[in-house]
């Protein structure tokens, strides 16, 4: 493992990312919007994740900057780098699969919104946001550099922390004692034992 093929890993995983989004957002969109909370807070969460996650990291991959906040490679971590990217991916992959055109980039309620319990459902309420800190991680172990590598979990991290309350309480309100009997059964990030 060398640091070009960390780099093209990472740019692989953001590839794959788009490619498993793309059709599901298509299919989404011609499900009309009930209940929509993309306001300005909401705008300002999802810009700092995708800095964190997208811009922060492409321009290091692009361009090594910011150099100054380089730290040693190791191929060790960047191998492991790219077993994190793979189950981020997946879990990407089971999330879109599970939520069809229920899915979001943002707090928002379709027509006929469905609670999604199927799949990775069944076990993990929020497993896009379990996906995003696999991502984080991955970006991390993968990008030797103080500033690109950890701006995945500064920046999701903050959208987390910032999103999270909000969404659990706009799914009570919407599906009131079915999502608390959901929530008593499964755990926000992982499987609940």
């Amino acid at each position: 493992m060398t640091i070009t093929i960390a780099k093209i890993v990472w740019l692989l995983m953001a590839g794959g990312w788009y490619g498993l989004r793309i059709p599901h957002a298509r299919r989404s969109r011609k499900t009309p919007i009930a209940r929509d909370a993309m306001l300005w807070p909401e705008k300002l969460r999802l810009s700092v994740s995708l800095t964190g996650l997208g811009i922060i990291p492409f321009i290091y991959v692009a361009t090594g900057a910011p150099a100054f906040a380089n730290r040693g490679f190791s191929p060790a971590l960047a191998a492991l780098g790219v077993v994190v990217a793979l189950a981020a991916l997946a879990m990407f992959h089971l999330t879109h699969k599970a939520l069809g055109r229920n899915w979001s980039v943002s707090l928002q309620m379709r027509e006929n919104h469905k609670l999604v319990t199927e799949g990775i459902y069944a076990r993990i309420r929020h497993p896009m946001y379990s996906a995003f800190w696999l991502w984080a991680l991955a970006q991390a172990l993968l990008l030797p550099n103080w500033v690109a590598g950890f701006s995945g979990i500064v920046g999701f991290g903050t959208l987390y922390l910032l999103r999270i309350g909000d969404e659990e309480r706009m799914m009570t309100e919407s599906f009131g004692d079915e999502y608390r009997a959901y929530m008593a059964r499964t755990g926000r990030l992982w499987p609940k034992f």
